[in-house]
């Protein structure tokens, strides 16, 4: 894996994370109403790794994102999604802990419950549920050795 990241080529988001990363989350962790963390992804055309940061719940000690559009109500899958897809191994950052996961979309009853839990803590889920024609993902991250 290459040692070199790019940050969101949004301007807003590219300045959260680094806000987040300077400060261990101090800065970023509660953003937009919910907590954040940042996600390392492989990008899967050019190989380099990319980094934003997401919105999410946990269940046990999984971590849970769920694949909405870049800007709530795009039709489109985001870019960190379909990376992931391509090379489930990501890193991870929350608050100052670092870590190495395997992200899996999650289908069916798992699926639900776990929608469930995050559109209950951030509504918005619902809302751009309701803009697109497809199921949004669901992703869980479970922590590598």
């Amino acid at each position: 894996m290459s040692t070199q990241v790019t940050d969101s080529p949004d301007p807003s988001v590219a300045d959260h994370v680094r806000r987040y990363l300077a400060t261990d989350g101090a800065d970023g962790f509660l953003e937009g109403g919910s907590t954040n963390l940042v996600l390392t992804t492989v990008g899967r055309s050019t190989g380099q790794r990319r980094r934003t940061a997401l919105f999410f719940g946990q269940d046990g000690d999984r971590y849970v994102l769920v694949a909405s559009g870049v800007r709530f109500g795009d039709p489109a899958l985001p870019n960190w999604y379909r990376n992931l897809r391509a090379n489930p191994e990501v890193e991870v950052q929350v608050r100052g802990e670092r870590l190495t996961a395997r992200a899996r979309t999650v289908v069916g009853p798992e699926r639900s419950r776990l929608w469930r839990l995050m559109a209950d803590d951030a509504p918005i889920f619902e809302r751009h549920q309701a803009s697109v024609s497809h199921e949004i993902p669901v992703v869980v991250l479970e922590r590598t050795p």
